[in-house]
């Protein structure tokens, strides 16, 4: 859809980005059949089923915000807004927009997953903590050594992420719990614009941290729903 915005062609899934998808429509299909065959008595197939789509539909999103970020970051050459056209300030402002949208997704679909994993295993994490992340979940297995053929897989590639996904999270959590950060932003450059140009944040570096992080979403995903499909008492 975003790809439009530069007359790009459609995105044609393929690699990691593929299987992830194929093994969450996989796990669809799988839901659908057993869902057919009156084995959702308690309806909670029919609740997996919603949420991989939902999930299918968010790393769809993530990935075009991705996409549209890297683009618009392309465009920017001027290293601070002072020295920029306005074209290419607009141009900025849009890179800004859909990095925020992406890398706040990046936490929101490990979320989704965390809360999916959490009833699909019966780990019942609500009863230590009421309101958890996929982390607290992926803890929680490996600490009390559930499926862990999965646990070490989702362990390997949240350890391998540690350093983009820690930028990510000091970003996301400045953007959603600091009311005023923009405000702030805007007094700085503000007073730094009486000495010199305002430099932008290093948007390569940034857009490296969300290409890894979203590799590891991507992965994540893929090991998960593979497993799940794969699980003996979803499949008689």
């Amino acid at each position: 859809m975003l790809r439009t915005l530069f007359g790009d062609p459609p995105r044609k899934a393929e690699g990691e980005l593929a299987e992830a998808f194929e093994w969450m429509e996989r796990f669809v299909r799988l839901m659908n059949d057993r869902i057919s065959a009156g084995k959702d008595g308690e309806r909670k197939l029919r609740t997996y089923e919603l949420w991989t789509i939902g999930l299918m539909a968010s790393l769809d999103e993530l990935e075009q915000s991705r996409y549209a970020a890297r683009r618009f970051a392309a465009r920017v050459r001027k290293p601070s807004l002072a020295r920029m056209t306005e074209e290419e300030q607009l141009d900025y402002y849009r890179h800004v927009y859909f990095d925020k949208n992406a890398f706040i997704r990046v936490f929101a679909i490990l979320d989704k997953l965390g809360t999916f994993m959490n009833d699909l295993f019966g780990l019942e994490t609500e009863k230590i903590k009421s309101h958890f992340s996929y982390f607290t979940v992926l803890r929680g297995m490996r600490q009390r050594n559930l499926h862990p053929a999965l646990t070490a897989v989702l362990g390997k590639l949240k350890d391998g992420s540690r350093e983009p996904m820690a930028n990510l999270r000091k970003r996301r959590n400045t953007e959603i719990h600091y009311m005023n950060t923009e405000l702030m932003d805007d007094l700085v450059q503000s007073h730094q614009s009486y000495r010199a140009d305002f430099e932008l944040e290093d948007l390569e570096a940034q857009m490296s941290d969300l290409d890894q992080s979203f590799a590891m979403v991507t992965q994540t995903l893929c090991a998960a729903f593979e497993y799940a499909a794969r699980l003996p008492n979803l499949n008689r």
